[in-house]
């Protein structure tokens, strides 16, 4: 059997250069970079101070108050993105049409801020009666696809392969061989990430795998310098249809 012929037809980004398509391009054809001090905690006691955030996101602009309370920031990047793929491809979502549209957008690591900040809470009360009941559901790698076919009514292949940095080229490979076997017309793929958090970038401080570069941190992202010196932990999502 032949294998079909695949395209892009959508596009979305949350990013630290930008949480639209057009503004993450004008920003990256500029040279701008998305890299600075860390903002959302007092990192003064890690060796690395630098990281890639996504400002200027706003999750209300996708779903609303009461949903996102229930989910993971990284879960929020994905669906900002997916949507802003699916607005962007143009296409309509009908009863006949469903099944044959899928999802695959994964994570490497997941819902380490609602983890951190969860585990918190049971060493602070000595047990687990502060826990959100959508603790879970609002964690795990897999609710960026599974929240993204209900919203949408989408009944094709649903999964999110997790490989640590390669997710979301392996999530956007897969999808593409579904569709070319013909077990989906349209899927819906990529990847997203919240991991600027303490436990987060202490493990990866841990390591010694991230640069040092605080004072300079526009330039500290540099894998091809002989003297690189670890790369930069940054957030966001990219989606494709």
């Amino acid at each position: 059997m032949s294998k079909r012929r695949v395209v892009v037809t959508g596009l979305g980004i949350v990013s630290p250069v930008g949480s639209s398509i057009d503004e993450a391009w004008k920003n990256i054809t500029a040279g701008n970079s998305g890299i600075g001090p860390i903002t959302h905690f007092d990192p003064a006691n890690f060796s690395t101070k630098i990281a890639g955030e996504v400002r200027g996101f706003n999750v209300e602009d996708y779903l609303s108050a009461k949903e996102a309370r229930r989910m993971d920031p990284f879960i929020h990047y994905g669906l900002g993105a997916s949507i802003q793929a699916v607005k962007d491809s143009g296409f309509e979502v009908t009863e006949e049409n469903a099944p044959r549209i899928g999802v695959m957008v994964g994570a490497g690591i997941g819902g380490l801020y609602s983890i951190e900040n969860t585990s918190l809470l049971i060493a602070e009360h000595n047990g687990p009666k502060k826990v959100s009941p959508f603790f879970v559901p609002g964690s795990i790698i897999n609710m960026i696809s599974g929240n993204l076919s209900i919203m949408y009514g989408l009944k094709g292949p649903n999964l999110a392969i997790v490989t640590a940095c390669t997710t979301a080229t392996h999530n956007i490979g897969h999808a593409a061989r579904i569709i070319q076997h013909g077990d989906a017309d349209v899927m819906v793929a990529g990847g997203a990430e919240h991991a600027t958090t303490p436990l987060g970038m202490g493990g990866f401080c841990a390591a010694r795998a991230l640069s040092t570069r605080n004072d300079d941190p526009e330039r500290a992202s540099r894998p091809w310098d002989k003297d690189r010196d670890g790369f930069v932990l940054s957030d966001g999502a990219g989606v494709v249809v």
